[in-house]
C-alpha cells in the first residue's frame, strides 16, 4: 500500500461511524465518573463533556471531546465542535484541579473548533489561546489522548500535557485533509493525497516528537475497543505514577521543554556545531 493511502485509511478509520467516542472511553476509565458543567459565564457546551472520576484508586478531572454515536447525539454535541464557552469550561475544571492537586486528562476528539458566527462574537480565538497559556503553567500532571480526530486549534486547546497518548488509527493534524487540499490545491477532491503529505498519523508524529505513546488497536477501535482500551489503562497507570511524584517545580519545567523540542528545525543564523547538533 502507497504512502498515499496509508494516510488516507487512518483518515477513515479515524472517522469511521462505529469508532467509538469519548464517551465509552470514560465508562471504561472512571466508572464513577460525575459530570460537571458550564462555564460560568455563558452556556453549558455540550461538545466538551468534562467531570471528575477515579482511575486506579486516583480522583483525576476528565476533559474529552465528545463527538455522539448517533444523528441524535452528533447534533447535540455538535459534532464534537466546541464553542468558546466549552473551552471556558475545560479551563475553569483544569484550575479546580489544580487546587485540589488532582491529575487532569484530556480526551481529544474533534475536526476543529466551531466556526461559526456566534463563536466568533462570543471570542473563539481568545477562548483557545487562553486555554493554551493557561495550561503550560498548570501546577498539576496533564495526561493527553488524541481518541480519533484531532482538528487544529480545536484540538490543541485541549493539547497541552506532560505525556501524549495517541490512538494508532487516529490523526492529529492543523487542519483536515480536504481544508488542507482546498487551500493549497483549490480543490478538497484532493484530500487523499493532502493526508500523505500532512505528516498526521501516529507513527509520523511520533517521529517529530509530538507525541510519546502509541496505542495499538489490533484490529482496530470499531472493531475490537477491548483491546486498545485495555494497553491504555496499562499505559496511562505507569504514566500518572511517575509524573505525580514530581513536584511542581520539575513538572513544569519538563512540560515547557517538552514543547520546545517537537518537531525538526534548524534555526536561521545558527552556527554549523548547532545546526549539527539539531540534525
Amino acid at each position: 500500500m502507497s504512502e498515499t493511502n496509508i494516510a488516507w485509511e487512518k483518515v477513515k478509520l479515524a472517522r469511521h461511524p462505529k469508532r467509538p467516542t469519548a464517551s465509552l472511553l470514560i465508562k471504561e476509565l472512571f466508572p464513577d465518573f460525575i459530570e460537571l458543567h458550564g462555564d460560568r459565564a455563558y452556556a453549558d457546551d455540550e461538545s466538551i463533556t468534562a467531570g471528575l472520576g477515579t482511575f486506579a484508586g486516583i480522583p483525576m478531572t476528565i476533559i474529552a471531546e465528545e463527538k455522539g454515536r448517533n444523528t441524535e447525539e452528533k447534533i447535540k454535541h455538535n459534532f464534537g465542535m466546541p464553542h468558546p464557552e466549552g473551552y471556558r469550561k475545560a479551563i475553569r475544571l483544569m484550575k479546580q484541579a489544580e487546587k485540589f492537586k488532582r491529575p487532569i486528562l484530556c480526551i481529544i476528539d474533534t475536526p476543529g473548533a466551531y466556526p461559526g458566527i456566534g463563536a466568533e462574537e462570543r471570542g473563539q480565538a481568545q477562548a483557545i489561546a487562553y486555554n493554551l497559556k493557561a495550561m503550560i503553567g498548570l501546577k498539576t500532571p496533564i495526561v493527553v489522548v488524541v481518541l480519533s480526530e484531532g482538528g487544529s486549534g480545536g484540538a490543541l486547546a485541549i493539547g497541552i500535557g506532560d505525556h501524549i497518548f495517541m490512538f494508532e488509527n487516529s490523526i492529529y493534524s492543523i487542519l483536515s485533509p480536504e481544508g488542507f487540499a482546498s487551500i493549497i490545491y483549490k480543490d478538497s477532491a484532493k484530500a487523499d493525497y493532502a493526508a500523505s503529505i500532512m505528516k498526521l498519523t501516529a507513527e509520523d508524529l511520533m517521529k517529530f516528537n509530538v507525541i510519546d505513546t502509541i496505542i495499538y488497536e489490533n484490529e482496530g477501535l470499531h472493531i475490537d475497543p477491548d483491546f486498545a482500551i485495555q494497553s491504555l489503562k496499562t499505559e496511562l497507570s505507569k504514566t500518572l505514577k511517575k509524573l505525580i511524584p514530581l513536584n511542581t517545580s520539575k513538572l513544569l519545567k519538563m512540560r515547557y521543554q517538552k514543547f520546545r523540542e517537537m518537531g525538526i528545525y534548524i534555526e536561521k543564523g545558527a552556527s554549523h556545531e548547532e545546526k549539527s547538533t539539531q540534525d
